[in-house]
C-alpha cells in the first residue's frame, strides 16, 4: 500500500473516531468503562453490551488508529522527508500523546465539559495534520494570496464554532433557545443563551462566508478548488439544516450525532481546499 492511501485510511479513521466519539458522548456511555483507563470495569477485554459496548468500541477505534499514527511516524522518519514534514510528524505524534492523556482524564474526572471540548479540538488538529500529510505532495491550485487568507480565516472560524458547539452540547445548553429565538426575546438573558446565540452567530457568518468565496472562487478560477467551494457550500447547507433539526428533535442522539458529522466534514473540506492551494 502506498503512503499516500495509507495516510487517507488514517484520516478516514480520525473523522470515524470524532463521530464516534460524538455517539459516545450523546448516548450518554462515556463512563461505560467506569473511572478507568486504559483498563475497562477492571478488565482487558470487559463484557460487550450495553454502554460498555459503546466505550470500548470507542477505545479500540482509538487503539488502531493510535498505532496507524505510530507507523506513519516510522515511515516519515525513514524515508527522509523534507524537514518540514519531519517536524509537523513530531508534532502529529504529540498531539495523539496528549490525545491519550485527555482521554484518560475525561475518563477519571467524571466527563468535564471543557475537557471533552479540548478533547474533541485536539482531534480537530490531528485530522488537519493528516490531511496536509495526505495532500501535501500533489500539485497546487495557484489562487491570489487574498483567497488564500480567507480560506485560512475560514478555517480558523469553523474549528471555533465546532468548539463551541461541542462545549454547549456538552453543558446540555442546547435548548437554551428555540430553533429561532429564545424565549421570545431579541437578546439573549443568560449564559447558556448567550453561549446558543454566540454558537448560531458563528455558523451563520460561517455560512455567508462560504457563500460569498464561493461565487468569488467561481468567477475567477476554473480548477477543482471551484469544485471544492461547491461541495463547502453544499455541506454547510446540510450542515444548518441538521441544527435545526437537532433543536426540533430535542438535541436527539442521531441529530446530534449527524450534526457533528456534517460540521466535521465541512472543516475537513475547508482544510483540504486549503493545503491544495497556493499562492
Amino acid at each position: 500500500m502506498s503512503k499516500q492511501k495509507f495516510v487517507f485510511i488514517t484520516v478516514l479513521l480520525t473523522y470515524l473516531l470524532i463521530v464516534f466519539g460524538g455517539y459516545v458522548a450523546s448516548s450518554e456511555s462515556g463512563m461505560g468503562c467506569g473511572p478507568e483507563w486504559p483498563l475497562c470495569n477492571g478488565q482487558l477485554i470487559p463484557g460487550l453490551q450495553g454502554d460498555t459496548l459503546i466505550e470500548f468500541g470507542h477505545r479500540v477505534i482509538g487503539a488502531i488508529l493510535f498505532f496507524m499514527t505510530v507507523i506513519l511516524f516510522i515511515k516519515i522518519r525513514k524515508e527522509n522527508e523534507s524537514i518540514i514534514k519531519v517536524n509537523v510528524a513530531n508534532w502529529m505524534l504529540g498531539l495523539l500523546i496528549l490525545q491519550l492523556i485527555m482521554g484518560a482524564i475525561v475518563v477519571f474526572y467524571h466527563l468535564p465539559s471543557i475537557i471533552i471540548t479540548i478533547h474533541l479540538l485536539i482531534a480537530m488538529i490531528f485530522m488537519a495534520i493528516l490531511i496536509w500529510f495526505w495532500r501535501s505532495d500533489q500539485p497546487k491550485d495557484k489562487i491570489g494570496s487574498s483567497v488564500i487568507k480567507h480560506l485560512d480565516l475560514l478555517s480558523v472560524l469553523l474549528f471555533i464554532t465546532v468548539g463551541l458547539g461541542a462545549y454547549i452540547k456538552h453543558q446540555h445548553y442546547g435548548l437554551a433557545c428555540g430553533w429561532l429565538g429564545c424565549d421570545d426575546s431579541v437578546l439573549p438573558a443568560s449564559l447558556p443563551e448567550i453561549l446558543q446565540t454566540s454558537h448560531r452567530a458563528l455558523a451563520f457568518i460561517v455560512t455567508g462566508y462560504i457563500i460569498v468565496l464561493a461565487v468569488q472562487i467561481s468567477k475567477e478560477y476554473n480548477h477543482p478548488l471551484k469544485n471544492r467551494m461547491v461541495l463547502a457550500l453544499v455541506v454547510v447547507i446540510l450542515q444548518i439544516t441538521a441544527g435545526i433539526a437537532t433543536i426540533l428533535s430535542f438535541v436527539s442522539l442521531s441529530m446530534a450525532v449527524l450534526h457533528l458529522a456534517v460540521g466535521t466534514l465541512l472543516f475537513a473540506v475547508i482544510v483540504e481546499a486549503r493545503i491544495m492551494s497556493t499562492r
